[in-house]
């Protein structure tokens, strides 16, 4: 059992992947998109390749907490990869991870040119492993 990270754009995806175990997030690879039915078979021989049970997407709020303008290109993603997949997908807060890549990526050094490659990466290692945590607060409280 593997979640798939999703840190979604409109040109580029990044992607996290969990241990088989739900405990930790590894970024995985940036995704460029390539068009409907090539993005489709991307997705599917990912899914089929790290054996994923679910998928969550990082939802971009503003600070204030109300939705931010690319919510909605976020959700019909969302919708067009649970059909393809057949797979459920959640939503995270995506609010600052993209702040908090950068700064991860000054602490280790990351050159200036690499940075854009592993950006999203990070960002969807970040949603990823903000919702595994929430998983284990709710199974703790439970």
């Amino acid at each position: 059992m593997r979640i798939l990270g999703i840190d979604f754009g409109d040109r580029n995806i990044g992607l996290a992947l969990s241990d088989p175990l739900g405990l930790t997030a590894q970024p995985l690879q940036t995704y460029r998109r390539a068009g409907q039915e090539e993005d489709a078979r991307f997705f599917r021989q990912l899914a089929e390749k790290h054996e994923i049970t679910e998928i969550v997407i990082g939802l971009p709020f503003r600070l204030d907490g109300t939705p931010g303008r690319r919510v909605e290109k976020t959700r019909a993603f969302a919708r067009w990869l649970e059909e393809t997949l057949r797979l459920p997908v959640v939503f995270f807060d995506e609010r600052l991870t993209t702040r908090q890549a950068v700064h991860i990526m000054q602490d280790q050094k990351v050159r200036q040119r690499r940075r854009r490659a592993v950006e999203n990466q990070i960002s969807a290692s970040l949603i990823l492993e903000g919702h595994l945590e929430s998983r284990r607060k709710d199974s703790h409280a439970s």
